[in-house]
């Protein structure tokens, strides 16, 4: 059986990171949010996340990943937004690129 190496999900972004690179990721994805959300029409734009306080710890002295991930998880994913024609949802940049081509359905 292979074993995949541990990984830590961004609470920013949602994305999968090693343990090692989240240190240097979290940084830079919180500086490219905010460009991103100051370009937003003000109503579309999101208070800054906060990463998730997980502390529980292990037997052995480490934090249960599993944890910590669905915490980020959940803080990634509470960052969409619906949209107000099909209630897919998304995130504030793209809400309005699909807003461009979002139809509603016709009544059959």
């Amino acid at each position: 059986m292979i074993r995949r190496p541990p990984t830590v999900v961004c609470y920013i972004c949602g994305r999968e990171y090693g343990t090692k690179s989240i240190s240097i990721h979290e940084p830079q994805c919180l500086k490219k949010w905010h460009n991103e959300n100051n370009l937003l029409p003000k109503e579309l734009r999101r208070p800054e996340p906060k990463k998730p306080e997980v502390r529980v710890i292990t037997a052995k002295g480490f934090y249960d990943l599993d944890a910590l991930n669905e915490a980020a998880w959940a803080s990634a994913q509470s960052q969409l937004i619906p949209c107000n024609v099909c209630g897919r949802t998304f995130l504030p940049d793209r809400l309005i690129v699909h807003q461009r081509s979002c139809k509603p359905k016709a009544a059959k």
